[in-house]
């Protein structure tokens, strides 16, 4: 709880990884500073700390925010995605699922005492509904798409792993196959290590240390009719996250080095 005791100054660390989902505001991280840190990562959504997902939205960084976030595992699986699809095709509205691994809140065995009954069931018994603002969170990385975006999760009893369901209808009418081709086009370049695209026959343990935040799965997705379509993409909750962390955090210390 006394995070000013911890001598970041004296050990050097300037860059601290809040990752505990505790300290999740900027007062909350103040004391990571008043200890001798630069810069505050925090690893969860903030309420009010400026959210960056590398792919998305870094380039709105500036060199006053001494406190940021990385948003959430699931934003930085849904929002590359968004993107692709939204600057191609023109998104009107969307619903996303998560189907997710069971998390550290969850419990075991069933609590009656959990204040939500649902989430207080056993982490590993059970598929259980949850809430989620992970798809609302893409409005803040991109504007143009705020209030369009809302989404649930589902937690299931798998331990890493998990998987993005956008349901989307488009602006423009468009197959399925040319969707698929403009992601594949942005993996392979401008979304390079972060977007992925498969169309092998995979499952959840197949991306198990995958470092892209997401991997769009061009099997699993359908098409109702040229505007209306379910894309999945999968994301190592874990260590894709954490990757990202680190990207981040490399992409603040070039900016402060060349000035850009």
């Amino acid at each position: 709880q006394e995070l000013v005791k911890i001598p970041w100054g004296q050990l050097g660390a300037e860059y601290v990884v809040e990752s505990t989902s505790v300290f999740t505001t900027i007062n909350k991280c103040q004391s990571h500073l008043q200890a001798g840190a630069k810069k505050v990562i925090i690893a969860a959504p903030s309420a009010d700390a400026p959210m960056f997902v590398m792919g998305v939205n870094e380039d709105k960084y500036t060199e006053n925010e001494a406190v940021l976030s990385i948003a959430s595992c699931t934003t930085n699986c849904l929002a590359p995605l968004a993107k692709v699809i939204h600057e191609k095709f023109g998104i009107i509205e969307a619903l996303m699922t998560t189907v997710h691994s069971y998390t550290p809140t969850q419990n075991t065995v069933d609590d009656p005492l959990n204040e939500n009954w649902r989430s207080g069931r056993g982490a590993v018994q059970n598929i259980i509904p949850s809430s989620t603002d992970a798809a609302k969170a893409v409005g803040k990385l991109i504007p143009d798409l705020n209030g369009k975006l809302t989404g649930m999760a589902f937690h299931v009893p798998t331990s890493n792993v998990s998987v993005v369901d956008l349901t989307a209808r488009l602006n423009k009418g468009v197959t399925y196959e040319e969707i698929c081709a403009a992601i594949k086009e942005a993996a392979n370049d401008s979304l390079k290590g972060i977007l992925a695209y498969t169309d092998d026959e995979v499952v959840s343990t197949d991306f198990i240390g995958d470092k892209h935040s997401s991997i769009f799965d061009a099997k699993a997705g359908i098409s109702h009719n040229d505007n209306f379509v379910k894309l999945v993409s999968w994301y190592d909750n874990e260590y894709g996250y954490s990757n990202r962390a680190i990207d981040l955090i490399k992409y603040i210390v070039e900016k402060k080095d060349y000035g850009r």
